[in-house]
């Protein structure tokens, strides 16, 4: 059995790398293209799925058999590059054992070891059974578009490994997050007369206190084990039009972060039900004027089900620093693949605490290693009758 090649997936990830596919606006597209090709090469069929103008998922196909459907998946947007860069963040750079560049970890770092691990797979069919899928999304970063198109076309998948950046740990949980704009109502008046109307800012400051209480007394208390405790914030205020104008609204931006086991459609009557009690009990007239697009909800997989079993003795084997189960502060996609029924789990080199930050890195040691730990997760969940 060979051994992944480094070279080839350093090269691999430096074209990633190379790809500006920031989010907004994304721009995948190009990404999908290269992938596709090097797909093709390796003898797996492939599709591009552009769901929008530039933004694109691929899905990469090699059928085994009969057996089960095992996909991977990550993404190809990574978020802006940003200011405090020592050196081009898209031109991969070593040094040090470490490998620089937006989305080294986050995540086209675990795309790279993915594709590898996908070429192991492919050198090895003897081992396996089933049908193998590398699904590269766009947009996670934003609002799940890519994935969110992807399982609404119901595609059969029983399995599947998420990457994201673990450090080759084992994910099994994650947070979800929902955004509602609540806009706070006022009436409008000359500042010089406040009498004459009513600040939608001290309204908006009484209904602040109620979702502070609320959070301390009820949210705060739901907690799960792998990921803690759910969430209730305000993270924007706006209002205003003018400076001798009483604002006669003002719109707040809840964050709410749900943990496993919470049910979106009651959260959002959750929060409605807040609504009502700030009219009655603080004379409040607020509403929800929209919903902000967000990964997606929470979700968990047992860590009895069998891919987790598989992703947990992997990562054991190749040196994770972390053997037990972990759970996610934030969301990934994950949820959208339980969605049609998969089971799955979340792994990745490199540190969640480096993405997103100027000088962006991923160990090479990890880098590489991950895709053993991925190829061994398929093949001990796709293994041969």
């Amino acid at each position: 059995m060979t051994g992944p090649d480094a070279s080839r997936m350093k090269a691999d990830l430096a074209r990633l790398v190379s790809f500006k596919t920031e989010n907004p606006p994304g721009r995948e597209v190009e990404a999908a293209r290269f992938l596709s090709d090097l797909f093709r090469k390796d003898g797996f069929s492939t599709q591009i799925d552009q769901y929008k103008p530039g933004r694109a998922n691929i899905i990469a196909k090699l059928e085994n058999g009969e057996g089960p459907v095992f996909a991977f998946n990550t993404h190809m947007d990574v978020v802006p590059a940003g200011e405090g860069w020592s050196t081009d963040p898209f031109d991969l750079r070593e040094r040090d054992g470490k490998l620089f560049g937006r989305g080294s970890c986050d995540a086209k770092g675990p795309l790279a070891a993915m594709v590898e691990a996908m070429r192991l797979l492919k050198e090895d069919r003897r081992s396996w059974g089933g049908t193998l899928l590398g699904v590269f999304v766009g947009d996670e970063e934003v609002a799940s578009e890519g994935a969110k198109h992807y399982a609404a076309s119901r595609p059969k998948v029983d399995f599947v490994v998420i990457g994201e950046p673990t450090s080759n740990s084992t994910v099994i949980a994650h947070k979800g997050s929902l955004r509602p704009w609540i806009r706070v109502h006022g009436v409008a008046a000359h500042s010089g007369t406040p009498e004459a109307g009513e600040n939608a800012i001290y309204k908006a400051a009484r209904f602040i206190e109620m979702v502070e209480k609320f959070h301390h007394d009820v949210i705060r208390h739901r907690s799960h084990p792998l990921v803690g405790g759910a969430s209730l914030t305000i993270t924007r205020a706006l209002a205003g039009v003018a400076d001798n104008v009483l604002p006669d609204r003002c719109d707040l931006l809840l964050d709410r972060r749900m943990v496993p086991g919470e049910d979106e459609g009651e959260v959002i009557a959750e929060i409605s039900g807040l609504l009502e009690r700030a009219a009655i009990e603080a004379g409040v007239l607020a509403e929800i004027i929209e919903y902000k697009p967000t990964t997606g909800g929470a979700t968990e997989t047992a860590a009895s089900h069998p891919i987790a079993v598989a992703s947990l003795a992997a990562s054991k084997r190749h040196g994770a620093k972390v053997t037990e189960p972990q759970g996610f502060q934030g969301g990934c996609d994950l949820v959208h693949f339980r969605t049609v029924g998969a089971q799955g789990t979340v792994i990745g080199p490199g540190s969640l605490a480096l993405a997103h930050k100027p000088n962006e890195f991923v160990p090479v040691d990890e880098f590489v290693t991950a895709s053993l730990i991925y190829r061994d997760v398929a093949k001990d969940t796709l293994k041969a009758s």
